[in-house]
């Protein structure tokens, strides 16, 4: 941030700011309570027991797979990575998993809903026309770079049964899974194997999709309560001369590229990712950004800093560098192809708003559903708090660190310490947990 943005700094500035992070929020809390519903029910009803083996290889059967399973999966991009890690790791093609990634934080109904919601249908339709253009240049360009021995050392760095830090495990560990939780594997097949149209009446399956929504807000708060507060400060705090400085404008094809060039690299920097980018994109679109920068910008969540310092301990340096290189091309390729595809349609907006959301309250349709969701809200916590009552938790865990519901049949990581069996989200959660046990 410059320094007449700093010299600028003021109480009446951080009040503003913190009004606009938080009329942002309140625009779109009764689509983020939607979207988070939606994502526990599919979570619970959708059986996911052949993904694992339906991952072999990378053709375009098998990557459309790759993604549906990313569809309906958890949008956080933490729990992506993890359960990426999980399934290469049990013998799923790397740039399927990969893809299984990408699909989970870019092509979810709730990144849809806010989407819409903040900043219009058109940066939805992006989003997921994009999605599916950027994962077939993933199934392309990695196809020819990520495979060979750098993919074989980092199978055989996350099989080795006594590296615990990057990710080992007993192999016994996994076929009793679900004993050691009190699930015979009868029950867990049984579970598996039930249809969703009768999951979708049962009371215990609807208190699992419970925790689920709440499990993913709770992982989540983090990100978006950064994002809000970003999006507010950069909003208020940043003049337009610093915006038209690091967005060039007025030179056609130039601009389009060196915005959609700077847009994974803002992302990376913020250390925002999963549900979180979107107020920033609004703030970012207000600020000039062109669309096809906004548009690489959202899909570059799996680029910021974190994530690449966890991507590094899964797969180590050389493979991780290797796929930042692809991850930032397919990226910065798609939101050319979405911003090129878009205006030949004429569906880029012509228009920025004056502001990103109202400041100020107003009983309107936004009033009226943020209350009908805080209902569903109230609604979906109830099933979760009386989950035992009604039948539930058959078969998941909760991570005691992040509070994500972990399905125990594929957990990403787990401890065990006098016989009792700890399921984690990742490794990270899985570290924090036996560090905290440590003398």
């Amino acid at each position: 941030m410059t320094a007449a943005v700093l010299g600028a700094l003021s109480l009446a500035d951080i009040g503003h700011s913190l009004r606009e992070a938080f009329f942002m929020f309140w625009e779109t809390l009764w689509a983020l309570v939607l979207g988070f519903t939606l994502s526990g029910a599919v979570q619970a009803f959708v059986s996911k027991d052949q993904m694992q083996r339906s991952m072999g290889d990378h053709r375009p059967v098998t990557a459309a797979k790759a993604s549906g399973f990313g569809m309906v999966s958890s949008s956080c991009s933490y729990a992506a990575s993890a359960m990426a890690k999980s399934l290469f790791q049990k013998g799923a093609d790397f740039v399927s998993s990969m893809v299984f990634m990408f699909a989970s934080t870019n092509l979810v109904v709730e990144l849809g809903i806010v989407l819409v919601v903040l900043m219009g249908w058109q940066f939805a339709a992006a989003e997921f026309i994009g999605g599916p253009i950027m994962i077939v240049l993933l199934v392309l360009v990695g196809g020819y770079t990520l495979r060979g021995p750098l993919v074989e050392a980092a199978r055989r760095r996350l099989a080795h049964p006594d590296d615990q830090s990057d990710g080992g495990h007993d192999a016994h560990a996994d076929h009793d899974h679900a004993a050691m939780a009190g699930v015979s594997e009868a029950r867990q097949a049984q579970l598996d194997a039930e249809p969703w149209t009768t999951k979708i009446r049962s009371k215990a399956d609807w208190s699992d999709a419970a925790t689920y929504s709440l499990a993913d807000i709770n992982m989540l708060r983090r990100e978006l309560v950064i994002g809000y507060l970003v999006a507010g400060f950069l909003t208020v705090m940043v003049p337009v001369g610093w915006w038209n400085a690091l967005f060039i404008s007025g030179h056609g094809f130039w601009t389009s590229l060196e915005n959609a060039l700077v847009g994974p690299i803002i992302a990376c920097l913020s250390f925002v990712c999963s549900i979180g980018n979107v107020p920033m994109a609004a703030a970012l679109w207000h600020g000039g950004i062109s669309f096809g920068g906004v548009i690489s910008f959202l899909f570059a969540d799996l680029l910021s800093m974190p994530l690449i310092l966890i991507y590094r301990k899964y797969y180590g340096g050389r493979l991780t560098v290797r796929l930042v290189a692809v991850f930032y091309l397919v990226i910065v390729l798609a939101g050319l192809a979405v911003e090129g595809l878009f205006t030949l349609l004429g569906w880029v907006p012509e228009s920025r708003p004056a502001t990103v959301a109202p400041t100020h309250f107003s009983w309107n349709y936004t009033t009226v559903l943020n209350l009908v969701f805080l209902a569903v809200l109230a609604v979906l916590w109830w099933l979760a708090r009386h989950r035992d009552e009604l039948g539930g938790g058959s078969g998941y865990a909760t991570d005691p660190i992040c509070g994500m519901q972990v399905r125990i049949a594929d957990a990403p990581a787990q401890v065990v310490h006098d016989g009792e069996t700890t399921y984690f989200c990742g490794d990270g959660c899985r570290d924090r947990f036996e560090a905290s046990r440590s003398p």
